[in-house]
């Protein structure tokens, strides 16, 4: 698999751009911040994803690691397929995306041009418990308060709070609660 490609941004439209690499031009459909952090670079180096179907060859680009992360997780998604993925994480950032999926709030996702209520629900349903921070938080042993406390800000800040707004919201919560539940608790205070 083509993981990732370093070269001279030639094109861009609407649905991507051309990366030439060693004077092949690679076609990538690409995310918006992958299209923006190439515009008027001299030479970049994109995260990139190649779907193989019977008919085509296609080349996914995306700006970082966790864009082309939560996009091959979306791909294990029943009925949702490498467009709809890419639309889906053109949309919103990974962590906003993540935040959702943990806050089972499919009207996010239903914002998402070419996104309806029965592929939101299914990617909620679906990647609620695949979703890193609350699945290591989940199968975490039950420690002591503190530690506990420490488990459940370090998984609001990877879904991307600030410390700061991690500790605020983690303060409405039963501090006897496991890490999991308070995590739960503080993103629906959200």
């Amino acid at each position: 698999m083509i993981a990732r490609l370093r070269g001279r941004p030639v094109a861009y439209d609407a649905s991507g751009l051309v990366l030439e690499v060693g004077g092949v031009g690679y076609r990538l459909l690409a995310t918006p911040a992958a299209v923006r952090k190439a515009q008027d670079a001299d030479e970049v180096a994109l995260e990139t994803y190649l779907h193989v179907r019977e008919d085509a060859l296609q080349l996914f680009g995306f700006a970082e690691a966790g864009e082309r992360e939560l996009f091959e997780q979306l791909l294990a998604v029943s009925g949702v397929g490498p467009k709809v993925a890419l639309a889906i994480v053109s949309g919103y950032s990974p962590a906003e995306l993540r935040k959702a999926i943990v806050r089972e709030d499919t009207a996010l996702f239903e914002s998402i041009p070419g996104i309806g209520r029965k592929t939101a629900q299914r990617v909620v349903l679906e990647l609620k418990e695949k979703i890193a921070p609350l699945a290591a938080v989940a199968g975490a042993p039950h420690l002591g308060a503190g530690d506990g406390h420490t488990v459940a800000r370090d998984a609001l800040v990877e879904l991307g709070y600030s410390v700061g707004e991690a500790e605020a919201r983690l303060a409405s919560t039963d501090p006897d609660l496991p890490p999991a539940e308070r995590v739960r608790a503080a993103l629906r205070a959200a």
